[in-house]
């Protein structure tokens, strides 16, 4: 796993990100760590699991930590399963050479749906969305929720435009409105819009509903690379 990232601050123009409370105060935040042990207890053998396979297929880390952004622009390292071999960013910088509209497809997107970087075991973990799953860590830290907006990095919160505001007043989600309406079939558009609909209309409700909807979105595999 990449080395530990400090909580550090970032500065947005025009964008005040002094928020307090977080999106949902004690109630979510007492929701996301219940939520957050009940499953960790549940899927500890599905843990152990995918890091053997993880570990079996490919050597190297099980774990793979990249920084994104959080509630006020508060970076973390947003863990995941690893689903890439280890040199991803040469691999990545070869392919894109060798083929112009793949780079484009990223610009465009920040995914490829032909991704040379991406490991067998990867691939399925990806599709099932199980290389997600050690986010719930991320949810017992404070730098995550059960649901809230997709995390990103910060060039993509600088294509927000004025609704990176909606984005910086919520943790990010281990799932949310853009995972239960097609993931990466959607545009970034459609992905900042639902970000913004979610935060000005968040209840408790709300997240129990996109969590139940999850379960079926997720076994679809509706929108998974």
């Amino acid at each position: 796993m990449s080395d530990s990232v400090k909580s550090t601050e970032l500065s947005f123009p025009h964008i005040d990100t002094d928020f307090d409370p977080a999106l949902g105060g004690i109630l979510k935040r007492g929701f996301d760590i219940f939520g957050a042990l009940a499953a960790l207890i549940a899927l500890s053998p599905l843990f152990l699991l995918i890091a053997l396979l993880v570990r079996l297929s490919s050597g190297g880390s099980v774990f793979y930590g990249h920084r994104r952004i959080g509630r006020g622009g508060t970076v973390f390292q947003c863990l995941k399963f690893r689903t890439m071999v280890e040199d991803g960013d040469a691999v990545l910088a070869s392919y894109f050479a060798a083929n112009p509209d793949a780079r484009a497809e990223w610009e465009a997107t920040r995914k490829l749906k032909d991704d040379p970087r991406v490991t067998r075991v990867g691939a399925v973990l990806r599709k099932l969305s199980l290389d997600e799953l050690p986010q719930i860590i991320n949810i017992l830290q404070g730098h995550m929720s059960l649901v809230g907006p997709r995390p990103v990095v910060r060039d993509e919160l600088e294509n927000y435009g004025n609704s990176a505001i909606f984005y910086l007043r919520s943790r990010p989600g281990l799932t949310g409105l853009w995972q239960i309406s097609g993931r990466n079939d959607i545009s970034y558009d459609s992905r900042v819009a639902f970000d913004r609909q979610y935060v000005e209309n968040w209840s408790l409700k709300l997240d129990l509903h996109i969590i139940i909807k999850t379960v079926p979105a997720v076994c679809m595999a509706r929108g998974s690379y």
